[in-house]
Parts: structure tokens; C-alpha cells; sequence
């Protein structure tokens, strides 16, 4: 009798350390990050003459993040900040950067995937990269086991439609890509031609996304997944082109929202569905300029490369199954720069051994809608200028040109509009709580918040720089360099 006893104690107690045992080391992360998707994009935000079913989903089985913010509103430097939990213009990465550029982001940056392979996780990239496409600054020197996909943007080559090329950048014009690479790794192995060839892109990475997920269903796994789309030049493949009553862009969007579908269908097939963290967020708002090939800024003020929330705010959807609350609508501040600390308290990393600008945001993903993780937020942009920067629902947007797409008009079938990158804005104060559109400057009501504000991009000067006051910033690193033949 005392032997039978002992055994049912003996397991008892290692079925109990079983079920509680931490689980740090056996959450598996995949992020998904979509390219110029709009705040008003996916059906769950109030999107149009389309459904993203399996976004939408998402969100009700996680938490739709309605305040979360893109470190800067263009693709490099937004790329920088989600991977190492850094304002770019701290890691020395602004705008983005061009074929065969001499900068890159520095090797001894920490990433998320290199904090999460020192603790045993497979990692891959399959999508666009645009961090420097030196060998020297490929994904492979940056943590991940494994990278297929392209190294800059999908508008980076002589794209003509009737002669005429979509893109309206000037230094672009003055250069002459003939393909776009695919890489595996460091290597080429498909030259990208034609739209024909770019409307494979969604499928191809989503299967090799699923592959990687299968082939380590028994270990920790990083997958990140940055698609190209739907920045311009857009194309969907035959099975959705046609399919939405929004034209091109709209297919595109719901064929971004299968691969979604198929990447859950993957983890749940291979019973991974209860210990994975799944992320789906965007580097920065729509590029307004191109009209119906352009997604929607769900009536935030202005888009892409610009300061004003249309260009930062962007959907976030986070879900982990059976850890966090499902259905909760979170409008608490956050960002991309956030989801590095956060994952690595998931996962019991160890934290980049620089300064890192992101907070732990993981009281938000249990629940705790009455949390304030982050309170303050820079809002940077070109090299390295101090547009604005907010409190919680207060907003400052300090005296500064950049681009504008109010007052012009878009462009048409991939052919841009103007967007003037020298128009005045003036110094203004929003309470974003009750104008989210940013049209009621209210600093003459507010003095004290006014200053208050004005206190912090001191702070933000003093720390980071500001081009525009010829500040330079006592804590900015550099990016990494090459030399070019």
C-alpha cells in the first residue's frame, strides 16, 4: 500500500512540474510584416469592397492594437527598429536604402533572431529584407539560419508600363537595375523580371514559410515573414487577381490574408497552434500617391513618409492561443520597436547588450488593459529629423517641410501623383482622443502640455539629434559600412 502510495505521489508531483513548467524556451514566434499596408487595409480596421477573413479571425481569437505605431513611416528604418528594438536613427538606418548601397545595419546589432538563436531556435526570413544588400549584411550575418527573398524593394529596377517607369524618385531614374535578385542566402537564384514574376512572390514566400514550419515543428522556431506587398508595383496571382470589387489592390490584400490563413492552418496541423506567438503588423502607412494602387490610412492624416499618423499608424494583431485573452481591442500606445523586449521575456532571451529604445509590452498581451508600458513616442523621419513626438493622446508636431499628399492629385494603375517633399507644416498640438485626424491645433488651450512636450523633443534631441535644429545626439551608433567597387 505505502509503495502504490509513493508512486501516486511521484506522479502527481511530476505531472504537476509538467504542467507548470515554464514555457519560455517552447514558444515558437512568427511575425508577419506587410509592406505600405494601410491603418484602414484589413476588414477588422474597417476596410472596403473586400474581406480578410483570416485576419479578421485573428484578431478575435487575439488583440487588434488600435494605437501601435511603425518606428518610422518608411521601409529601411522601419525594418531596423522592428528587428532590434531601436529607434533607426539610433542604429544609424534612415529612409531606404538603395541597390548597392555602402550602408547596412551593423553586424553588432543584436536582432530579434539573433537573441532567439542563442537560445536554440531555428530562424529563417523568407520576403524582403532592405537592411543592405552586402553579403556582409544579409540576413545570414544576422541571426537567421535561413533567407530566400529579396534585398530591397519591389520598385527597385526599370519597371515601364508603356515606356513610362511608375516610380517618381529622381536619384532612382539616374540608376539601372536589370532584375530584381531572389536570393537564397547570399546567392541569386531567380531573377525577377516582369509583374508576372512579382505575382508569385506572396505564394512563394507563404511556402516556404510553411515548409520551415513543418521541418521544425519539434524545435523553437523564429519565422519572419516580410512580404513585398502590396507596395507598388502590385500584382496578385491568378487564383485571387479579379476577385475583389477594390480592383488590384484589393486582390492583393486577400491574398495576403490567405497566406495568413494557410501559415494558421500550418501550425495548427502540426499541433504548434498553443505555443506560438503569431504577430501581423506593417512597416508603415499607404503611399497615398498612387491612388487605387495605394491602400487606405482609415482617415488618419496624410501616409508613407510622413509624420502624421497616417504614415506611422498601422494594424497590429497579436495572438497567442490559449495564453492571452482573446477578443480584446487594445488602444494603449505601442510600437514595433516594443515587440523585441517583449519576445525575449517571452522566451527568456537575454536582452541586446546595448541601449534599446522598446518596452516590455507584455502586461498589454495578458490583459491588462489598464497597463501603460509605453508612455512617450519620437516620431523621426529622413536622416535624422524630429518631426514630432507624443505623451499617451497628446501629440506634438513640430515646425518642419516634408512630404504632403493633401491637395493633389493621386495617381492612377501604378502611375504616381505629386507628393511634394518641401511643404510647410506648422507647429501644432492634438489631442489624438478626440481628433485622430490631427486637424485642431490646440496649443493655445494647453499651454501647459504644450511645454510639456516641448520638454520632451528636447529630450529626444539631446539623445538622438535633430537635423533640423542641427542637434547631433549623444547616443546614436553608426551603421554598418562597405566599400563599393
Amino acid at each position: 500500500m505505502k509503495r502504490i502510495f509513493f508512486w501516486a505521489c511521484f506522479s502527481c508531483i511530476c505531472s504537476a512540474f509538467l504542467t507548470n513548467k515554464p514555457k519560455a524556451n517552447s514558444q515558437n514566434i512568427v511575425l508577419i510584416f506587410a509592406d505600405d499596408l494601410g491603418y484602414g487595409d484589413l476588414s477588422c480596421y474597417g476596410a472596403l469592397q473586400y474581406q480578410t477573413p483570416h485576419l479578421d479571425q485573428l484578431a478575435n481569437e487575439g488583440i487588434r492594437f488600435t494605437n501601435f505605431l511603425a518606428a518610422q513611416a518608411v521601409c529601411s528604418a522601419s525594418r531596423a527598429a522592428l528587428l532590434t528594438g531601436c529607434y533607426p536613427n539610433r542604429v544609424g538606418i534612415s529612409g531606404a536604402l538603395f541597390p548597392r548601397a555602402t550602408i547596412g545595419l551593423h553586424p553588432e546589432e543584436q536582432t530579434i533572431a539573433e537573441i532567439l538563436k542563442n537560445k536554440g531556435y531555428a530562424t529563417a526570413i523568407y520576403g524582403k529584407w532592405h537592411l543592405g544588400d552586402h553579403p556582409d549584411f544579409l540576413p545570414t550575418k544576422q541571426g537567421f539560419d535561413e533567407y530566400i527573398g529579396l534585398p530591397y524593394s519591389n520598385d527597385m529596377w526599370p519597371i515601364h508600363y508603356d515606356g513610362k517607369p511608375i516610380t517618381d524618385d529622381s536619384s532612382f531614374r539616374k540608376k539601372t537595375f536589370p532584375y530584381l535578385p531572389l536570393l537564397h542566402n547570399t546567392d541569386t537564384i531567380q531573377e525577377v523580371r516582369t509583374l508576372e514574376d512579382q505575382a508569385k512572390l506572396t505564394n512563394l514566400y507563404t511556402q516556404h514559410a510553411i515548409s520551415f514550419i513543418t521541418k521544425n515543428k519539434k524545435k523553437p522556431f523564429f519565422l519572419y515573414l516580410p512580404h513585398s506587398m502590396p507596395h507598388v508595383p502590385i500584382a496578385a496571382s491568378a487564383k485571387f487577381k479579379g476577385k475583389s470589387k477594390q480592383g488590384l489592390y484589393g486582390d492583393v490584400i486577400m491574398e495576403l490574408d490567405w497566406s495568413v490563413g494557410e501559415i494558421m492552418k500550418t501550425l495548427k496541423e502540426n499541433n504548434l497552434d498553443k505555443n506560438t506567438l503569431v504577430i501581423f503588423t506593417s512597416d508603415n502607412g499607404p503611399w497615398l500617391n498612387y491612388g487605387n494602387h495605394a491602400g487606405s490610412s482609415g482617415g488618419l492624416r496624410e501616409g508613407k513618409g510622413n509624420s502624421f499618423e497616417g504614415g506611422h499608424r498601422v494594424p497590429c494583431i497579436i495572438r497567442w492561443k490559449g495564453t492571452m485573452p482573446e477578443g480584446l481591442i487594445c488602444n494603449k500606445l505601442a510600437s514595433t520597436i516594443d515587440l523585441l523586449p517583449t519576445i525575449a521575456t517571452i522566451c527568456d532571451a537575454k536582452l541586446p547588450n546595448r541601449k534599446i529604445d522598446g518596452v516590455n509590452i507584455l502586461s498589454l498581451l495578458q490583459g491588462d488593459m489598464e497597463a501603460t508600458p509605453r508612455k512617450y513616442f519620437y516620431y523621426y523621419y529622413r536622416r535624422n529629423h524630429l518631426e514630432a513626438v507624443r505623451r499617451d493622446d497628446w501629440k506634438l508636431v513640430l515646425e518642419h517641410t516634408g512630404r504632403s499628399y493633401e491637395g493633389q492629385l493621386p495617381g492612377n494603375e501604378g502611375f504616381p501623383g505629386d507628393a511634394p517633399e518641401n511643404h510647410p507644416f506648422p507647429m501644432g498640438l492634438y489631442d489624438l482622443r478626440r481628433d485622430p485626424a490631427e486637424r485642431y491645433d490646440v496649443k493655445e488651450l494647453y499651454p501647459d502640455i504644450y511645454n510639456e512636450l516641448l520638454q520632451l523633443a528636447e529630450t529626444a534631441r539631446e539623445d538622438l539629434g535633430d537635423e533640423i535644429t542641427n542637434r547631433k545626439g549623444k547616443n546614436v551608433r553608426v551603421s554598418g559600412l562597405v566599400e563599393r567597387n
